[in-house]
């Protein structure tokens, strides 16, 4: 996990600067961690409930597919 430490802020870099780039940005990271922990399957709908139930991050379902 610590190769994730120096992959992930270039890759984050590439969001816009606003609110709302910070915070796609963030989701960005958790959806990785996501597919990376094995939690469950990496369909998207599980990584939706798993953003729900390990990172404790609460968005309307549409928002989550909008940004995948």
């Amino acid at each position: 996990m610590f190769i994730l430490r120096d992959l992930l802020p270039p890759l984050q870099t590439h969001f816009s600067k606003t609110a709302l780039g910070k915070e796609r940005s963030a989701l960005f990271v958790y959806t990785l961690l996501s597919v990376i922990v094995p939690f469950t399957s990496s369909m998207t709908s599980n990584l939706w409930r798993c953003l729900e139930s390990l990172f404790g991050i609460e968005m309307k379902q549409k928002r989550f597919y909008t940004f995948i």
